[in-house]
């Protein structure tokens, strides 16, 4: 279990991390969160989509690893099958989290229990005057971007629920054993309502940049076929359909 507490040079200063770090802490995520601005490279190896908090309206941005919970077909032992590896995944062992000390306030935090971090590691925190590390400078600062990315993505996600451009969508599968599955509480873009923006609009998500980030979010909802073939790469029972379907009311019943 993790143990994630605010860095502090008083408390952690021998505090080490290792060079060498995997990525073994989301073997078993299906999903994993991934900002607007990381799309358009992200959209190349995963399918991007929105997903709602259990008991929130509130939608996360997030990259599919797997066809179910628990699975994660990228990861391995030695190497992970993407070369794009979402920036919230490769923070290991470092989060942001409020500081008890300074209300409303995030500030860098790191999990004391992650085999990748003791006092016999690699790469100081604090330098022997006590002042932050190269290596911990650069720590910070990629926190500091995801934190942006964070803020980016909900204003980004705001926009599209704002002009009703959201639809729900499931994931059929069929096996080569006849089983059939089925993936749900899954949104995407609807295309026809993108295509039906006014002109004005149009014109407005173009110079605020929005279609960058919705063009990739469209295309990557093929890269569910990747998905399938490193399923079927590992597996005996293989993936002989699949695809997304919006949910409407006859899908329903």
């Amino acid at each position: 279990m993790a143990n994630v507490v605010p860095l502090k040079k008083e408390q952690h200063q021998n505090l080490k991390v290792s060079t060498k770090r995997d990525l073994s802490h989301v073997a078993k995520q299906h999903i994993v969160p991934v900002s607007a601005r990381e799309y358009a490279q992200a959209a190349t190896s995963y399918p991007i989509l929105l997903v709602k908090e259990p008991g929130s309206t509130r939608y996360r941005s997030v990259a599919m690893l797997g066809l179910e919970a628990g699975e994660n077909l990228y990861y391995e032992k030695d190497k992970w099958n993407a070369i794009y590896v979402p920036l919230s995944v490769s923070m290991v062992p470092f989060a942001l989290g409020l500081d008890p000390e300074k209300e409303k306030t995030l500030t860098a935090c790191i999990d004391l229990d992650s085999e990748f971090v003791g006092e016999d590691k690699e790469l100081a925190l604090f330098d022997a005057d006590g002042s932050d590390s190269e290596f911990y400078k650069g720590v910070q600062e990629s926190l500091g971007r995801l934190y942006d990315n964070e803020v980016m993505t909900e204003k980004f996600v705001k926009e599209l629920e704002d002009n009703d451009l959201l639809m729900e969508l499931e994931l059929i599968m069929s096996f080569s054993n006849g089983e059939n599955k089925k993936l749900v509480g899954l949104f995407g873009i609807d295309e026809k309502k993108l295509q039906d923006l006014a002109d004005d609009k149009v014109l407005d998500f173009h110079k605020r940049g929005l279609f960058i980030p919705i063009h990739a979010m469209l295309g990557s909802v093929g890269q569910v076929n990747n998905l399938a073939k490193l399923r079927n790469n590992s597996s005996d029972i293989k993936v002989a359909n699949i695809q997304f379907r919006p949910v409407t009311e006859e899908a329903e019943k």
